[in-house]
């Protein structure tokens, strides 16, 4: 695997090439998943959302009792720090917080202190081809872990569950794969939150259904509403996805991705009309956010 000779990394206060960044075989992100991050993107050198992202990773590290080891406007500092650092204006930011540096033993009483480090690269999920042509998918047999087993809202390194998901995927020979909750509805998706299109009606799974209140898709709801375009949370089944007029995917990843099939079932829009609207407001949005705001 290549890893890119660019990519840029903050650690412990200090700006160095990603290759040179290491973290202990002992902190408690590494062996037990026990952390929060999140990731961001950079447009013209500035971060889009940042407040929502680090309002978000605030409360995924008091949800799960993880002091960060920064306020939040030093944090702000160090992520325009790294993207000052990364020789191109547009990129993804991967920040990491774990438990930190423990003895073996799943006990966050034996970490010492937080763990914190900011990656500036590039993320591709997709070709440029099938951002066009639209992603095939298929409905994963394994689930959304259940809210009352790991709230869907803590966006932890927990990810082994859709990772499951995304191993289906590529068995499948299909780009992705979209998980279903413990009653049968539609979550999201391994990286992704899900929006359907039917009687041009906008409609994406209510938080409560599994999704991960993400950034990208309260801004696609946004953008929606300055568009007049009529947007719901609804639980979305199988038949949905099926029977829709247009699908597409959203994530800081992944940011917009039509979808063209279903479980081998055709999406007659992909891109259609709505797709096609939102996906002009969006990316005018980012450019009226972050033009002209370089770090």
């Amino acid at each position: 695997m290549h890893i890119n000779s660019d990519a840029m990394c903050w650690m412990n206060g200090e700006i160095m090439a990603a290759s040179e960044a290491s973290v202990s075989v002992f902190d408690h992100g590494l062996l037990y998943g026990d952390g929060v991050f999140e990731g961001i993107r950079f447009y013209h050198g500035a971060p889009f959302r940042l407040l929502a992202h680090l309002k978000r990773l605030q409360d995924s590290a008091r949800a799960i009792a993880l002091t960060l080891p920064l306020e939040l406007e030093l944090i702000a500092e160090a992520v325009e720090q790294t993207i000052h650092a990364f020789p191109e204006a547009d990129g993804y930011l991967r920040l990491v917080v774990t438990r930190g540096v423990g003895t073996l033993g799943i006990n966050p009483e034996n970490c010492a202190a937080p763990t914190m480090f900011i990656i500036a690269d590039h993320l591709t999920m997709i070709s440029q081809e099938k951002r066009l042509q639209g992603v095939k998918t298929i409905i994963a047999a394994t689930r959304r872990l259940s809210p009352d087993g790991l709230d869907p809202r803590i966006k932890s390194l927990n990810y082994l569950n859709h990772i499951l998901a995304r191993m289906e995927s590529n068995h499948a020979g299909a780009d992705e794969a979209l998980l279903l909750n413990a009653q049968g509805f539609v979550a999201e998706g391994t990286a992704d939150n899900v929006f359907i299109v039917r009687d041009d009606v906008l409609i994406t799974p209510p938080l409560s259904d599994g999704a991960l209140a993400g950034i990208t898709r309260a801004t696609v709801m946004e953008v929606a509403t300055t568009l007049g375009i009529k947007a719901r949370e609804l639980s979305v089944a199988p038949y949905d996805l099926y029977t829709a007029d247009e699908c597409f995917l959203t994530g800081t990843g992944a940011e917009l991705i039509p979808v063209s099939s279903i479980d081998g079932r055709t999406v007659p829009g992909c891109p259609g009309p709505v797709f096609e609207q939102i996906g002009l407001g969006f990316h005018a949005l980012v450019e009226r956010e972050c033009r002209g705001r370089q770090v």
